[in-house]
């Protein structure tokens, strides 16, 4: 894609009213255009497969193939159109139901005009997006996971505890996240993002394997990070 080719769009929710407000949103962005729009997943797919836009918005529920059953359909077909979920809905079956379908990002109707427009570049580079509480939802699963794994693999036998080794800017989000600061308060402090400080915290939980503040806390102790 050049500089001056615009991402081109469909957008598909069965409330035209919906439809109205996201297509009025990306119309503030010129290097956006919707150039489709649909009332039900078939719709969708058949205007997908005409028009062949960038990026699909599909919302999760609507009439005759709902959301995830229409990107399992787009990516299964090797359409280059690449689709986003758009919910209302922040359950973690919703969540990891369309990632398993494909989607290239899952967002919230509640998002920010500046959040939805950065996730729409990012997703058109090739890349993934996912709002923040959807994220901390695929921590939460990717880390209860290890878990499971962890204590399926355990032995009667007593092993030694592994040498782990934290960047500084991870120890300094722990220190703080221990202290009871939020991530925006870490951001602040560290003159960093808050989707940074919160790349941060997942690959911290993820290196210790444990899954909220209480278990970071007593795992930090036990192997003397703290």
């Amino acid at each position: 894609m050049t500089a001056t080719e615009k991402i081109t769009i469909l957008l598909a929710d069965d409330h035209e009213l919906v439809r109205n407000g996201i297509k009025a949103l990306l119309q503030s962005d010129d290097s956006l255009q919707v150039i489709a729009e649909a009332a039900n997943g078939r719709e969708a797919l058949d205007k997908i497969a005409s028009e062949r836009p960038d990026l699909a918005i599909i919302d999760v529920r609507m009439p005759e193939l709902n959301g995830i059953e229409t990107v399992a359909h787009v990516i299964q077909s090797g359409s280059t159109t690449k689709p986003i979920v758009l919910s209302m809905h922040d359950s973690e079956e919703y969540v990891l139901k369309s990632i398993e379908a494909g989607s290239f990002g899952y967002l919230l109707k509640d998002t920010s005009k500046e959040e939805f427009l950065r996730a729409i570049h990012m997703v058109a580079k090739g890349e993934k997006y996912f709002s923040a509480d959807i994220s901390q939802i695929l921590a939460n699963k990717y880390l209860e996971n290890l878990s499971t794994h962890e204590e399926d693999s355990d032995t009667s036998t007593s092993a030694p505890l592994p040498s782990i080794t934290l960047t500084k800017r991870e120890k300094q989000v722990m220190d703080m996240a221990l202290e009871g600061f939020s991530n925006k308060e870490i951001a602040g402090n560290l003159n960093k993002s808050v989707r940074t400080i919160e790349a941060h915290r997942f690959n911290l939980m993820k290196k210790l394997k444990v899954k909220n503040i209480a278990e970071l806390s007593a795992k930090a102790k036990s192997l003397g990070l703290i």
